[in-house]
């Protein structure tokens, strides 16, 4: 009975594995920290975002462009949006979205369950838009009432940054998981828009959208993973599977050593 139950833990476990290795994949953390960031657009002070998963994105000639920090803590995502190659300031102009695919189903025109989070520098307040619209304006997104608990906001970074004291615009978001329900995996799309270079910063690479607000189709959207499924609260963590695997191998050695005895 012992070998089932770690067997279907494991199997279990499989769908993460299988997302987290494939390609445009970002891993999302657990942090107990979440609930002391202060939305302020910017790294408050050097610890803030510290306990919190990291990726980068660089530009063809290596430089750093947009360092991407994600956390979730009780019922809540959180993200920083880090651009270090944005040094050209503007207010408002300036922006960011953060999109997320509540089924990850990946379809080609936006759903109920597709969601984009739009923060602009300096400004007081984000936007919320939701898939499902009839108009084909913005990809079938519309703007809705924001949901309780929602941030998004831009600002300018200082001598806090952890990744570059040369001034640069940044994104903090705070996103409600109530809006499109927990999940181990998300389909997930970053923008980000320098206004004085009409340049554009996108993850997954390689999507080249035709202005700040257009929201290109959940089908190019990469994947957002909680390794240890700690977003759907599931009682068995990831760093159980290893001692999980090794244990069914060495119950299965043993059955089929008995069995070689009794033979």
């Amino acid at each position: 009975m012992r070998n089932v139950l770690l067997a279907i833990s494991i199997l279990l476990l499989l769908p993460s594995f299988n997302a987290a290795f494939a390609a445009g994949t970002i891993l999302i953390t657990y942090s107990d920290t979440m609930n002391n960031v202060v939305f302020d657009g910017k790294w408050t002070d050097r610890l803030e975002w510290k306990q919190s998963s990291w990726d980068k994105l660089s530009s063809p000639d290596g430089d750093d462009t947009l360092h991407i920090r994600t956390a979730h803590q009780a019922d809540f995502i959180y993200i920083l949006l880090d651009v270090v190659g944005e040094e050209s300031i503007d207010h408002i102009s300036d922006r960011a979205m953060v999109c997320i695919d509540g089924l990850n189903d990946k379809t080609s025109i936006a759903g109920a369950d597709d969601y984009c989070f739009l923060a602009a520098l300096d400004g007081k307040q984000g936007f919320v838009y939701q898939g499902g619209s009839s108009l084909t304006l913005n990809g079938h997104f519309k703007k809705i009432q924001n949901s309780d608990g929602f941030i998004g906001v831009g600002g300018k970074s200082d001598q806090n940054d952890k990744y570059s004291y040369i001034p640069h615009t940044s994104y903090e978001f705070k996103i409600p998981l109530n809006l499109f329900g927990r999940s181990d995996v998300y389909g997930f799309y970053i923008l980000v828009y320098d206004a004085s270079n009409n340049q554009y910063y996108s993850w997954p690479s390689g999507i080249s959208p035709a202005d700040s607000l257009d929201i290109p189709s959940p089908n190019t959207w990469g994947n957002l993973v909680s390794p240890d499924k700690s977003i759907p609260e599931f009682d068995l963590p990831i760093l159980a599977l290893v001692p999980a695997i090794f244990l069914v191998i060495y119950f299965t050695r043993m059955k089929k050593f008995r069995t070689s005895e009794i033979k």
